[in-house]
């Protein structure tokens, strides 16, 4: 004997396939339950649980189980969908970024096995204290603090960056070969998140690279606007002003736009350093040999 759910299928599988996203929670599939309940003829008794189950074992609903350390997230896909769209859904606001951005955008020809997620934090306060050289020197002696929330995405990981909240700033929309929409970091937002967190690029060789791939494409305006904006406590324009003229792929006239105002401190392009060089220009230590 057929039931409510199977003679209903038909109409319900119309609602899923028009839907502009593939990646759902359970609360929006309960939304689209008690929206259609009266024109699939569902009895109230027909509950989010049982909707799903059969969604599962009878349509092209899948459950997407991610084991984030810090908070685990089921999501629900319906049909095929690419691990960048996943990714990018994993959390709410959530885009991609770092080293994924790179392929993306054809900054690398690495294609990384790691897909790196940027989950923002909630706004804090600046520090009490502005940075010293003292401070500077201690933070950058020491290994990069990274993050431990990663976990297996099919044939990849995830790797879920708590980043600092900007609002999304610098973040666009594209879609994938299928056509499905994701969030990414531009070109411009991705140079600066790699120049502050190498170790999810590849290392400074990698994002020394990128800076030279990205020239014909980056708005040196945009990028030091963006900059500007995401209020940096480090003089990160110190290290972009060196890649940029490392790189050897940008007009020197174009680069002073990062020199605009005399630097205070002597930085550093990576932490734990072993072997360096320096740029008295940019006041940038640097792993020798880069």
């Amino acid at each position: 004997m057929a039931t409510r759910l199977s003679i209903a299928k038909a109409d319900i599988i119309k609602v899923f396939d028009k839907l502009p996203v593939r990646v759902l929670r359970q609360a929006e599939i309960g939304r689209l339950l008690e929206e259609n309940r009266a024109f699939w003829r569902l009895a109230q008794s027909t509950s989010l649980g049982l909707f799903i189950k059969y969604l599962l074992e009878s349509t092209k609903l899948q459950k997407v189980h991610l084991p984030l350390p810090h908070r685990a997230e089921t999501l629900f896909i319906w049909g095929a969908v690419s691990p960048y769209v996943v990714a990018s859904a994993a959390k709410p606001g959530a885009y991609l970024c770092h080293y994924t951005a790179m392929h993306l955008h054809e900054l690398t020809d690495q294609v990384p096995e790691t897909i790196y997620a940027n989950f923002e934090q909630r706004p804090v306060a600046p520090p009490a204290s502005p940075p010293t050289q003292a401070s500077i020197d201690a933070a950058f002696r020491r290994p990069q603090r990274l993050t431990t929330n990663i976990c297996p995405l099919w044939d990849k990981r995830l790797c879920m960056v708590n980043g600092k909240h900007t609002g999304r700033r610098g973040v666009e929309e594209k879609t994938d070969a299928d056509g499905l929409p994701f969030s990414v970091t531009g070109i411009e937002r991705t140079l600066i998140d790699i120049t502050v967190r190498p170790a999810y690029a590849g290392g400074v060789s990698e994002v020394l690279e990128a800076y030279r791939r990205a020239a014909d494409r980056v708005s040196l305006n945009k990028l030091s606007a963006t900059l500007k904006k995401m209020e940096f406590v480090y003089p990160y324009e110190q290290s972009i002003g060196f890649y940029l003229e490392h790189s050897g792929a940008y007009e020197a006239s174009r680069i002073e736009l990062f020199r605009a105002h005399p630097f205070k401190f002597d930085f550093y392009l990576t932490y734990a350093m072993k072997k360096t060089e320096y740029s008295a220009r940019w006041r940038v230590h640097f792993p020798a040999g880069l």
